[in-house]
């Protein structure tokens, strides 16, 4: 799906560090899951969480069979945007997310005019290339730090990168680390896609890319993924 932060292209090489030394019987769990491009490649036990409740509440309706509708007029995006608190919530989370520009949650009608390229379709046509795959995942949406994690979880991270100023929200990464210094010390092993970490921190793998909403600067991003040093449990 496309939304802000998609790992889509990278999640080969993300999980096979991730998930190279994970039981079968081990559970899964991402708390900052999106637009699930990771975890609908992951079987087993999972725990896909995510604060932003209509996009829980979307991936809950597609689990259960829900047709997102094709076409999307503009007239009915901003018809759902000034009523979206008494709409049903998958149909807001659709509509606020993959009919926006960029995957933005409401950053504007998708729409060229050039072309007539459709998003909503386009939109539900990945959904159903992602259906199959989040079955069986057990959805959440709360905190990351409220997230009741099973015992001796393999958990990844993909939280809002620092220095960029497309997210909605601030958020506060000083009590992230903090957060997963503590989970890491209690038996999970946590792995963390960020550009830069602490320095008790140890990058496991770099991967150079252009993302989307970089893609007009000369020089690509690096993806690097953290684990916390001596964080070995799995």
């Amino acid at each position: 799906m496309r939304y802000m932060g998609n790992k889509a292209k990278l999640a080969a090489r993300i999980l096979s560090i991730v998930l190279r030394d994970r039981r079968p019987d081990q559970w899964y769990v991402e708390p900052f899951a999106g637009g699930m491009n990771m975890i609908c490649r992951v079987g087993g036990p999972r725990i896909g969480n995510d604060s932003h409740g209509p996009l829980v509440a979307m991936w809950k309706a597609v689990q259960e069979g829900w047709q997102p509708p094709t076409i999307v007029t503009k007239q009915m995006y901003y018809w759902v945007k000034e009523r979206q608190e008494s709409l049903p919530q998958h149909l807001v989370g659709f509509v606020g997310f993959l009919c926006s520009f960029g995957g933005k949650w409401w950053g504007g009608y998708a729409f060229d005019a050039v072309t007539g390229r459709n998003y909503a379709a386009e939109g539900c046509r990945a959904i159903d290339k992602q259906r199959a795959g989040i079955r069986g995942v057990r959805f959440e949406s709360v905190s990351y730090d409220a997230l009741r994690l099973p015992k001796g979880s393999v958990v990844y991270c993909d939280p809002p990168y620092a220095e960029t100023t497309e997210y909605e929200n601030r958020f506060n990464y000083v009590e992230f680390w903090k957060w997963v210094r503590r989970i890491s010390a209690t038996g999970h092993t946590v792995f963390v896609s960020e550009y830069a970490a602490p320095s008790d921190f140890e990058c496991v793998l770099e991967i150079p890319y252009t993302s989307t909403m970089n893609r007009s600067k000369k020089d690509p991003k690096t993806e690097r993924l953290f684990r916390l040093r001596g964080n070995n449990v799995a």
